[in-house]
């Protein structure tokens, strides 16, 4: 006889939260979504390359991505802690859906040039800033306290599986077979499902007592800046992740395609095979912690070892001579981001009182990303001055160290020495 899908959810702990009939709707918006962005990886590297093929074109893309976010996301972030949570994520879709949309459309009519392409992503960074801090900090409304592991474990399941494995061999072979304007509009419409899923879901807004709906907006953004600053380890480690993202994000959006088209003399399926590496590495991390169910003994230190190593990982690329390496290293990198990635996301919605999650996560997307925009503009001139391989070294080697250096920094391991990751509901008093 077999088993009835409920026992079989019971026995593998990572799929425990798809029993909560709202995560579910969300998880499944999540991993369409995230299969086009992984297409959209793809098909924007391979668009802005047949146009332009240097990396100062494909690095400015990167700055017309990542600074609406930067500039608009601490905004989204209040706005998340005071309106419906969901709306704002339908309206990020929703922005999303129309930018890649227009890309699509114009690329199959070959109307494409790179100051159109810019002026669309920009829009596409805007509603990811929208949609992002309400993503983040609606999960602890949906799922109870103690599968709060699991399901940030299955949501870095999904993306890396979506975003590195599936979306970006869905994304070379529909740009193979048909064309990178058809590979947009597939893109495009995941955020249609995506707005649906999110619109099925029966979670709303926790309502805010009398004091907090009498707050301004311009208040609540003050209050979440004075939240991070009086918690050190919070503030440390957004520090660092600008330094250290300044010095590798850029050569790896902008140089492993390089790589991998010009050096390797890779086709759009070996970009494709080389994300998808990377997507097995984290796909089997994020595996292996939600089956596990917990955090390690010492999780902010082994966050940063974690985030070390993957910050190391860039400078693999400067050094492989075929896409089998290039892929090893992709499978190495990504699976340490994503033990990052599902330890600090639950230990920020484990000590980060809900009223504030909103706030808090939006702050650390802009420190973290603050240094984003200046990576991308730099990639290019420094790849055409020194060499793409010296540039992705360079920054790997920085990136890592600067990690560990910022581990040591006093307070930056503050949750593991003051108790407060004993208290599942800390109070903004308390903290």
């Amino acid at each position: 006889m077999s088993d009835s899908p409920s026992s079989f959810r019971d026995r593998i702990a990572i799929l425990k939260p798809l029993a909560v009939r709202d995560f579910a709707f969300l998880w499944t918006g999540m991993t369409v979504s995230m299969i086009g962005d992984g297409i959209y990886l793809v098909s924007i590297a391979w668009q802005v390359l047949s146009i332009e093929n240097r990396p100062g074109a494909l690095a400015l893309v990167g700055v017309a991505w990542s600074l609406p976010q930067v500039v608009l996301v601490i905004a989204s972030g209040a706005l998340s802690d005071r309106l419906e949570r969901r709306h704002l994520m339908i309206a990020g879709d929703v922005i999303r859906l129309v930018a890649i949309g227009t890309l699509g459309v114009l690329s199959v009519t070959d109307h494409l040039t790179i100051p159109i392409i810019l002026g669309l992503v920009t829009v596409y960074g805007a509603g990811q800033a929208v949609f992002q801090p309400a993503f983040s900090s609606i999960t602890p409304a949906i799922v109870p306290a103690d599968l709060l592991v699991q399901a940030n474990s299955l949501a870095q399941l999904v993306r890396p599986f979506a975003m590195t494995l599936v979306g970006p061999l869905v994304g070379g072979v529909l740009i193979a077979w048909v064309s990178v304007g058809f590979a947009f509009l597939v893109d495009a419409s995941s955020f249609a499902f995506s707005a649906v899923m999110i619109l099925s879901m029966r979670t709303r807004r926790t309502p805010r007592d009398a004091q907090e709906e009498q707050a301004s907006f311009f208040g609540d953004v003050a209050e979440g800046l004075r939240y991070v600053r009086q918690q050190r380890w919070l503030l440390i480690a957004m520090v660092a992740a600008t330094v250290s993202l300044l010095a590798v994000w850029g050569p790896w959006e902008t140089l492993v395609p390089i790589v991998v088209k010009n050096d390797l003399g890779g086709k759009p399926s070996s970009l494709g095979l080389v994300f998808g590496a990377g997507g097995v590495g984290a796909v089997i991390a994020a595996a292996v912690f939600g089956q596990r169910g917990t955090l390690p003994r010492k999780p902010v230190t082994a966050m940063y070892l974690a985030w070390s190593l993957g910050m190391f990982g860039t400078a693999g690329f400067g050094f492989v001579t075929s896409v089998w390496q290039a892929m090893a290293v992709a499978f190495v990198t990504e699976g340490s981001i994503t033990y990052l990635v599902v330890v600090w996301v639950t230990l920020v919605q484990r000590l980060v009182p809900d009223r504030l999650l909103g706030r808090v996560f939006a702050l650390d997307w802009m420190i973290s990303t603050m240094g984003v925009p200046l990576s991308f503009a730099i990639t290019g001139p420094t790849a055409e001055a020194i060499g793409h391989d010296a540039t992705l070294i360079w920054a790997g080697a920085l990136g890592g160290t600067i990690t560990l250096i910022f581990m040591f920094v006093r307070g930056a391991r503050g949750p593991e020495r003051d108790g407060s990751l004993a208290d599942p509901e800390p109070s903004v008093e308390a903290a």
